[in-house]
């Protein structure tokens, strides 16, 4: 079956030029022109993909992402848009895109980054391998977290990056690294984008963590390097006496 991508943009020139160079690449496209009807259409049915324009004429362009997001958690959701200050940025990554996008952009680099963020969701599930740190399992096949035996929801990209991040326990991994394996590695974007990701996972760990009492493992920040995961105490290998 087709990639199925719901393009939300209320300007008639590039919604038709999307629109169009999408299908030319065989994704199945929904186009709508206002938040509300985006909304509708996120309701309806599972997408794989949104590109979200968030100057829209009806809603507020993060708070219809929140939507989106909430109707549909496992999808790649993409913020195309002409604001491009860092603290537009950062709200619109919070707001639960996964990657953010400043317009103008060249269609090739367009097409690149979806086949990137659609590349990397079928990659990061092609592993039955299963971690386990303290209380926090990681079942990649089954894109599956969970704290103290409770399940742990969390946005595609928090997942993918919490399994890379797991795949190498207490290694010093560089931002750089961590950017070209969770998101491109031809990545043209802020990188801003990881340090959002990062500050969410660990909120969304830490609150589980407290309401189950649960003991794990913690991602530290490397000023200057990027970053590493921490064991919980009860996985630290301790020395023979």
């Amino acid at each position: 079956m087709s990639t199925r991508i719901l393009l939300v943009e209320d300007d008639a020139t590039i919604g038709d030029v999307l629109t169009t160079s999408l299908r030319s690449q065989a994704y199945n496209v929904t186009w709508e022109r206002t938040g509300a009807a985006a909304l509708a259409r996120a309701a309806a049915g599972a997408v794989d993909l949104i590109v979200l324009d968030l100057g829209l004429p009806d809603l507020e362009g993060t708070e219809v992402c929140r939507l989106l997001r909430r109707a549909q958690p496992g999808c790649v959701l993409v913020i195309l848009t002409a604001r491009s200050a860092e603290m537009d940025v950062v709200v619109g990554l919070d707001s639960g895109a996964d990657d953010y996008l400043v317009k103008p952009v060249r269609l090739a680099e367009f097409h690149a980054r979806l086949r990137a963020h659609l590349r990397r969701n079928d990659d990061v599930g092609s592993t039955s391998e299963v971690r386990r740190f303290g209380d926090l399992v990681v079942d990649v096949l089954r894109r599956r977290v969970t704290v103290a035996g409770r399940e742990l929801r969390l946005r595609p990209k928090e997942f993918d990056l919490l399994a890379r991040l797991v795949a190498e326990p207490d290694v010093a991994l560089r931002r750089e690294t961590l950017m070209s394996e969770v998101w491109d590695e031809h990545w043209f974007g802020s990188t801003k984008t990881l340090d959002v990701h990062v500050a969410a996972l660990r909120r969304r760990i830490a609150e589980m963590a407290a309401a189950t009492a649960a003991e794990v493992p913690e991602i530290v920040t490397l000023r200057g390097h990027g970053y590493r995961l921490e064991l919980p105490t009860s996985d630290v290998p301790r020395a023979l006496p």
